[in-house]
């Protein structure tokens, strides 16, 4: 891939982010974690707090990204969804039902919400397995299957699902293969006090921001940016510290279930949608270092006695890190 699409790539991402913090205040890390795995093709799990933002985050990116031209057949996907997860849900709220028409004596299918360009699946973990299951199938293949009918999902499909901090197991727990789904877990906390006196002081403004925001990009900008991501470089020297990480956590006491194949793939992916983020057409240690707790912690099992997770974690990469920097100095 040549350079101007990595510099097209770039500036969609640099748009994003610039756009994004002006309306979401006091969270760049978690801006550019999110659109890290946008640009990854990946989903991401926040862990939050009530009144944190993540509405106004998951409609700010959705109303960021334009559509192109008009296309008749896909007028039922829109910019942006909520959906509010619920115990009594069914399926069908979420994927869309197939409806008799007495005018023309069949059934006809009915989109549900999950058919639009960014989904805050908002508390998630409040749904039942039936739920979640169907929900599954989206995240991992881009479609819905309604009485045995496929239906293909946008390109650009984007999950941002929540669960909250404070009842984290909720109603029903979510599974490690639904977890699996998640590109990113982005654990959020309270903003600092001169952030949260900023937000008072600007509230009407920042509304006003977020309720008439411009477009910074197209849907095929975007798409386009993931193929540059998928083109950015990886040493072999990181693919083995990538490698070498997963393995540990695979023969590791403390650790009761490791990293899988799919987990290496994933954070690779994130990787280079950092980097991207970070504005460079190739990946480096720091990338590594910095992203893999979002990408591994909730894909690990790790024993109580091993003491803080992320801590834990850290200490597991830091030989492979520190390897990887000695061969970069070599």
């Amino acid at each position: 891939m040549n350079n101007k699409n990595f510099e097209l790539a770039i500036a969609t991402a640099g748009g994003l982010i610039g756009a994004l913090e002006t309306v979401i205040r006091g969270r760049s890390d978690t801006i550019r974690l999110v659109v890290s795995a946008l640009l990854a093709d990946g989903h991401v799990l926040l862990e939050d707090y009530p009144g944190s933002g993540k509405t106004t985050l998951a409609k700010t990116l959705g109303r960021l990204i334009a559509k192109d031209g008009h296309d008749p057949s896909e007028e039922h996907i829109l910019p942006f969804r909520r959906i509010q997860f619920t115990p009594d849900m069914l399926p069908g709220d979420v994927l869309g039902v197939n409806i008799f028409d007495p005018k023309i004596g069949g059934f006809h299918f009915v989109h549900g919400p999950i058919f639009a360009h960014i989904v805050l699946a908002d508390e998630i973990n409040r749904t039942g397995p039936k739920v979640q299951a169907a929900f599954l199938e989206c995240m991992a293949e881009k479609q819905v299957t309604i009485d045995n009918v496929t239906h293909k999902l946008d390109r650009l499909f984007f999950v941002i699902g929540t669960q909250n901090p404070l009842d984290l197991a909720g109603t029903y727990p979510l599974p490690l293969v639904q977890l699996d789904r998640f590109l990113l877990k982005i654990p959020m906390s309270y903003v600092d006090a001169e952030t949260e006196v900023q937000i008072l002081a600007e509230h009407g403004k920042i509304v006003e921001a977020a309720d008439h925001i411009d477009p910074v990009c197209t849907r095929n900008e975007i798409l386009s940016a993931r193929n540059a991501c998928a083109e950015v470089n990886i040493s072999p020297a990181l693919r083995e510290a990538i490698v070498d990480i997963v393995q540990s956590t695979r023969s590791n006491p403390l650790i009761q279930f490791g990293a899988s194949t799919r987990a290496a793939l994933m954070l690779q992916s994130a990787v280079r949608g950092y980097a991207l983020v970070n504005g460079r057409d190739y990946a480096n240690e720091d990338d590594l270092k910095f992203i893999a707790p979002f990408v591994l912690l909730h894909r690990l099992r790790i024993h109580s006695g091993a003491g803080n997770p992320r801590e834990a974690l850290q200490q597991l990469m830091a030989p492979h890190v520190e390897k990887l920097v000695a061969r970069g100095l070599q």
